[in-house]
């Protein structure tokens, strides 16, 4: 199932919806048209799709993106591109080719969404002085995602480097032999730290490392806010284990079992927290 996020931003006294599918924005070049005419957005897209070099841009496209694109049907359509006869919509573009860069969706939010690439090309047909606004408000919306992103990393990993001294006083407390050297303490650290990657990534540090040359830092750095969020709450699980006396295969189940739910139960509320938001 494909998951959205939904965003709008203001242009020039309009409201322009944006959805997001699998990490890509899809804008709403309906909307976009009410630029033009407010009460035929249909029938601008439709003169716009009627064009040749539309035709060849967007088949350009799929080509470039879209590994299921029908050339055929392609082909026959741009040969007829351009006649006084010619007429496209957006429903028989995507139905007779497969396209994947012009969506249709029905409902409160409905209309005709187009990759942003394609949607910014159709502003420029519509207007170069409403492009440079969309674009400008676009890039906007996605300052503000990123930063509100980084704080959230930032607060996850400054969690999960709290949560390790509470790991790391468990393993000092109930697994490490007083007489070890500072050595040999490393080594444990090392391999109960090692526990929690594997649980979580499926690899230990080292094999990261290897894997990932050219990178500075280590895997954490890396991790997505969710896997940090969860990583936290599994130090805290496995300094409750550790004290608990369980055997170190038997936490790393646990572990791992812990990390599969958590993830799961994030990446399925993850939608719904951020349009709650929003409204």
């Amino acid at each position: 199932m494909i998951k959205e996020i939904k965003s709008i931003i203001h242009v020039q006294g309009l409201s322009v919806n944006i959805v997001s599918q699998n990490q890509d924005d899809y804008i709403s070049i309906t909307d976009i048209a009410r630029h033009r005419d407010s009460e035929r957005s249909d029938y601008i897209l439709q003169n716009w799709l009627r064009n040749r070099s539309t035709i060849e841009f967007i088949g350009l496209w799929e080509q470039l993106k879209n590994p299921h694109f029908n050339s055929i049907e392609f082909d026959g359509i741009k040969n007829m591109a351009g006649s006084n006869s010619f007429s496209l919509t957006p429903k028989r573009w995507i139905e007779a080719t497969n396209a994947i860069g012009i969506i249709s969706k029905t409902g409160r939010y409905g209309g005709t969404f187009a990759h942003r690439d394609i949607a910014f090309e159709f502003a420029s047909w519509v207007s170069a002085e409403f492009k440079m606004y969309l674009i400008v408000e676009f890039q906007r919306l996605k300052d503000d995602e990123n930063q509100r992103l980084s704080l959230a990393w930032n607060l996850n990993r400054t969690l999960a480097k709290i949560n390790y001294r509470i790991h790391t006083d468990a393993i000092k407390e109930n697994i490490i032999p007083p007489d070890l050297t500072k050595e040999q303490q490393q080594i444990i650290y090392a391999s109960e730290a090692d526990v929690l990657n594997v649980a979580m990534f499926g690899k230990t540090a080292q094999q990261w490392r290897m894997e990932n040359p050219g990178k500075e830092g280590n895997i954490r750095d890396y991790s997505s806010i969710e896997q940090l969020l969860v990583l936290a709450n599994m130090e805290s699980m496995n300094a409750e284990f550790i004290r608990m006396e369980l055997p170190q295969t038997t936490r790393l189940q646990k572990l791992n079992a812990i990390a599969i739910t958590q993830l799961k139960s994030l990446a399925a509320n993850a939608n719904v927290g951020k349009l709650n938001k929003k409204k």
